[in-house]
């Protein structure tokens, strides 16, 4: 204490630190759930970065040009929590105290959009780190495009907070590889290198110099040795503020638990509560009052809380100086203001591609290419790449450059055989906004992007993914590269639109649609052979916006319905032909999407599925949940794996042939 009755600094910097400390030990301890081991050996290098070097204004969570922070080590949630609370944000103490119960805010991972100052949802390892390289991507190519005229309105870094397991994922370093070769000054990444897991001791599993990795991978590495020296960690964050190069790692060396008698140290401390006995000998080791649960002193509360008013002083500065920019630069700022909202302007699907019966058949994938150049003249701020599979999945911006160290504007990234993170990467870049990205390669390696895309619908991001090679009908390249099993897996991802289009035309439509859905990702599923361009002159006005709809009619009452998606439609209407001829009354039912289906109305379902009508599915994968539309009707699907044989023998011994679907659903009509 001072001569006045307050705290010295490093005596209050000290109290603040441990107050992060037993607010998270406590919020566990009441849960009887949770990890506290991360929180305790963490709260120094967090208080330093939360109150003394980021540039956030907890009044105003969204503010464009803040700092962005990902934890990614999401079970350490009450280090997270306890931090927005103390500097001021929109969660009071009582939400501390309900830490992981029904209708909290503070669920046991953080949850973007649940939480005020939660960046994203994190909890599997590894995908907030590239996460976080995704949001510093964002933000230079943001800088790169608004910054003129010495007006730096976009002027941010990105800051993480990671632990061995994150670094054992390989999300983690392919991230991290694109980051190095992208030279992503504006990203930091502080590692937890506290030396234990779940298990134990890293040393069982996890032995690798993480430095030279780093550095290999064209890193700033900078080493803390003491994880609660406060004035090192605050060094190594200026430092790693002001690198104009690279990217940087600080190697914080911690002690998990750090505090507890008993615990400190030990992979016990992982991911259970200490306590009751170790939580008052925890706190009376770190001189707090041991009988008192969720205890902040005024000073503490006081001193966190000047990040409130720092943060609206900020705030204010850079609205002067956006405001000195909307005079100057009057274009750039209505661009700047539709980046962040995604907004589109009228006519700004104008370009899309139109087709009819007397075009030339086309592969879906290279129509997709064809609407995406057709929108990237008209959407700025549309930007993505491919997993080293552009010129196959056709997602070149022919009009741009690559995005690249000087080039930053370009919006072609090239993110190499990096497919989890590609996709998490993306993810970042949406929750920055400034990008809306497209991310593409083979339907079949969408299984490496799965965790990604499951967040990216658990955030209900507007990602647009681009799959092409979508069947059996991949041909030579043999079942490692068809995907029989991929779609349906897709479907089951709640919140996930998967589009799967039949044609041009119906290509055209689903890009529309999926710049156009914001309540979520969309999948957009493309063939490499070519496909006729389909007669809906019986479509009555419905397409793929209503998820099925009625491309042949074989009249009231139809004898059978033929059910079919994709490459397999026109197929299905040759069938129908074939049988139509014969005088029975067969429908072909267009159904690129069984999720926008399932959102019609009763009356629109009965008009194109009529119950009670005989009904049979066609499509080149395995038959998993088709049973929701056939009604019991049979499914010509895969059963099995593909071979590798020349595209059309495929889909010929496989059952996928306009004579045996005419004959499957003579069958159904006869039995």
């Amino acid at each position: 204490m001072n001569d006045s009755g307050a705290m010295k600094p490093g005596m209050l910097d000290s109290a603040c630190v441990n107050t992060i400390r037993t607010l998270s030990i406590d919020a566990i301890q009441q849960a009887n759930s949770g990890h506290p081991g991360a929180p305790m050996g963490l709260a120094p290098a967090a208080y330093v970065l939360w109150t003394k070097i980021m540039k956030h204004n907890p009044k105003n969570p969204d503010w464009f040009n803040r700092d962005r922070f990902v934890l990614s080590g999401g079970h350490a949630s009450a280090l997270l929590y306890s931090l927005l609370y103390l500097t001021g944000y929109d969660l009071e103490l009582d939400e501390i105290k309900n830490f992981r119960q029904w209708g909290s805010r503070t669920p046991g991972h953080p949850e973007y959009g649940h939480t005020p100052g939660v960046e994203t949802t994190t909890g599997p390892l590894g995908q907030g780190i590239a996460n976080a390289v995704g949001m510093a991507m964002a933000e230079k190519r943001m800088e790169a495009i608004f910054n003129k005229n010495g007006m730096d309105i976009v002027d941010h870094n990105v800051y993480a907070i990671c632990g061995d397991g994150d670094l054992m994922e390989g999300v983690a370093y392919e991230a991290a590889s694109l980051a190095g070769h992208l030279e992503l000054s504006n990203l930091v990444l502080i590692y937890d290198d506290n030396k234990i897991s779940i298990e134990g001791s890293t040393s069982i599993t996890f032995t690798e110099d993480v430095e030279k990795r780093f550095e290999a991978s064209k890193w700033r590495v900078i080493t803390v040795e003491d994880g609660n020296n406060l004035q090192a960690i605050e060094k190594a964050l200026c430092d790693a503020r002001d690198e104009v190069k690279k990217p940087t790692l600080i190697k914080l060396r911690t002690e998990i638990a750090y505090g507890s008698p008993n615990m400190q140290g030990t992979s016990d401390a992982h991911g259970a509560p200490l306590g009751a006995d170790e939580i008052v000998l925890t706190k009376k080791n770190l001189n707090c009052p041991p009988d008192e649960s969720f205890y902040v002193s005024d000073e503490v509360l006081t001193n966190c809380r000047k990040c409130v008013k720092a943060g609206e002083k900020a705030e204010i500065k850079w609205n002067a100086q956006f405001e000195e920019f909307k005079s100057k630069e009057p274009e750039l700022s209505v661009q700047f203001a539709a980046c962040l909202e995604f907004t589109l302007n009228e006519g700004w699907d104008s370009n899309l591609p139109e087709y009819t019966t007397d075009d030339s058949p086309i592969a879906t994938r290279a129509a997709s290419g064809k609407a995406l150049n057709a929108i990237a003249e008209k959407v700025f701020y549309l930007a993505g790449g491919s997993a080293d599979l552009a010129p196959s999945n056709k997602t070149v911006v022919n009009s741009s450059t690559d995005f690249k160290p000087g080039r930053y504007e370009g919006r072609n990234m090239r993110f190499g055989v990096r497919e989890h993170a590609m996709a998490s990467i993306a993810n970042g870049m949406v929750l920055h906004r400034g990008i809306r990205p497209y991310v593409a390669t083979f339907l079949v390696f969408a299984d490496y992007m799965r965790p990604a895309i499951r967040l990216a619908s658990l955030m209900k991001l507007p990602m647009i993914y681009v799959f092409t090679h979508d069947s059996i009908a991949v041909g030579e390249d043999g079942p490692t590269h068809q995907p029989v099993e991929t779609i349906a897996s897709l479907r089951t991802i709640p919140g996930l639109t998967v589009l799967r289009p039949s044609d041009g035309a119906e290509t055209s439509a689903a890009w529309k649609f999926a710049l156009e859905n914001m309540d979520g990702p969309t999948v957009l599923i493309m063939s490499r052979q070519k496909l006729p361009i389909l007669d809906r002159s019986a479509a009555d006005g419905a397409g793929l916006e209503n998820g099925a709809y009625i491309i042949v009619d074989g009249g009231d009452a139809p004898d059978a319905v033929i059910i079919a998606t994709g490459s397999e439609v026109h197929k299905a209407v040759e069938a129908a032909q074939s049988l139509l001829e014969k005088d029975l009354k067969v429908r072909v039912v267009d159904m690129p999407s069984w999720e926008l289906f399932d959102k019609q109305s009763a009356d629109y379902k009965e008009k194109v599925l009529p119950a009670g009508t005989k009904r049979i599915a066609v499509e080149a994968g395995i038959s998993m949940g088709w049973e929701k539309y056939t009604a019991g009707g049979p499914v010509i699907a895969m059963t099995g794996f593909g071979a590798s044989a020349p595209g059309g023998i495929m889909l010929e011994k496989f059952g996928f042939t306009a004579d045996n679907i005419a004959a499957k659903t003579l069958e159904l009509i006869n039995a």
